[in-house]
């Protein structure tokens, strides 16, 4: 089966989960799927999809698992108890296929945020898995020639000695046998210059640093749980403040656009926080504008790390160290350019929350098109709320 343990997601959503566990957790959730690739006939593997979400909801946390969450250091014993009884529940998942677009699927998580949150990770590389196995051949070798072309153009440049990437490439992999190969062999190509994967299993499995803080489902949610729209990014960063007291300090800046962003975050939260993430619109103009904002918030550039993350290559990934190089601390995650560069095209799969507590709830993404919410009277008041002008078509 493709999941065979429940650490086989990334970090951030179990360090969400301790935060809901600890501070929301009677919130109701809703997650919807999107396939953003046109023509991708996933209906018909349907059956194969359930299979493989039922061995998921069949899962438990082992001790040694348990024993490994433990020895983190941002993780409470409580939240570990927590997982020793926690299994994912199949009830809160509905799959058929669409009924408006030949070939599509519906596919929706609706219940309790605490028993739900660990479902997307997994159901996206199950997604992928199941299509790729029928729609391709696995050809490791060409992964392989590929990957070691990509390391040797970061480990061989003079100058980027310092210039580091973790992997971040667990929903869009091609499988998860590809996955364990490649990460082994991207340590030992690139050595110190790979710094470790957002998947929590693998990072157990090799003895590697895992990566993550928040993703933007904990911003979102804060739509409808914070007192006031307007409010709502600041209390979910004081929220993350309050649970964590100053580790996986890590902001994410592109819930309601970066705009809205640098209004929220003020001289508190750029002191507080160790650094800020950058997952759409222009990364160059990005970072520069964030960089600005640091200087205005009496806050030294060099302190703080520009996490990117946003569809990343080795090339951009060096372009961007040159570019912020002596201006700020960088770090990079790298995904599906890892884990799904084997010859065939990566399928652009999501799941967004789009509801809390009954609400809509919304990312306004710095990229066209890629926000996702089913009430466009929400969207354009969120717009309006946070003085955005009207989306733009993609």
């Amino acid at each position: 089966m493709i999941i065979q343990s429940l650490l086989d997601t990334d970090l951030y959503k179990f360090t969400m989960m301790q935060a809901v566990l600890h501070q929301y957790p009677g919130a109701m959730v809703q997650y919807r799927f999107k396939c953003r690739n046109p023509g991708i006939d996933l209906a018909q593997y349907i059956d194969q999809i359930n299979a493989q979400i039922d061995h998921l909801c069949s899962l438990r946390f082992a001790e040694d698992e348990l024993a490994y969450m433990r020895s983190l250091r941002y993780i409470k014993k409580d939240f570990v108890d927590f997982l020793a009884l926690f299994r994912l529940d199949r009830k809160y998942i509905s799959l058929r296929p669409s009924a408006t677009v030949p070939g599509e699927i519906d596919l929706e998580i609706n219940g309790p945020w605490l028993h739900t949150i660990l479902f997307e990770v997994p159901l996206l590389a199950i997604i992928n898995e199941v299509w790729f196995r029928n729609t391709s051949q696995p050809d490791f070798a060409e992964g392989e020639r590929r990957l070691a072309a990509k390391t040797a153009l970061l480990r061989d440049a003079p100058g980027f000695e310092n210039c580091r990437i973790a992997d971040y490439g667990s929903r869009r992999r091609y499988s998860r046998a590809w996955h364990g190969h490649m990460l082994p062999l991207i340590r030992q190509q690139l050595g110190n210059q790979f710094v470790g994967t957002s998947n929590v299993h693998f990072a157990r499995l090799y003895g590697m640093t895992p990566h993550g803080t928040m993703a933007h489902e904990w911003l979102q949610a804060f739509q409808a749980l914070g007192p006031r729209l307007i409010d709502s990014q600041s209390v979910a960063l004081e929220s993350w403040a309050r649970e964590y007291r100053g580790d996986l300090g890590i902001a994410l800046s592109d819930v309601v656009g970066l705009e809205a962003f640098l209004r929220d975050f003020d001289m508190y939260f750029c002191k507080l926080f160790d650094g800020i993430r950058h997952d759409s619109g222009d990364p160059f103009s990005w970072g520069d504008r964030i960089i600005e904002h640091l200087k205005a918030n009496k806050t030294d550039p060099l302190s703080k790390v520009l996490v990117f993350s946003d569809g990343l290559n080795i090339e951009k990934v060096m372009k961007l160290y040159d570019y912020f190089r002596g201006r700020s601390q960088v770090a990079f995650g790298v995904g599906t350019h890892l884990t799904n560069d084997l010859g065939p095209t990566p399928l652009n799969i999501v799941i967004k929350m789009i509801r809390c507590n009954g609400q809509p709830v919304a990312k306004l993404s710095d990229s066209p098109g890629k926000s996702m919410c089913d009430d466009p009277g929400y969207l354009a008041y969120l717009r309006q709320v946070f003085n955005l002008p009207p989306e733009q078509s993609a």
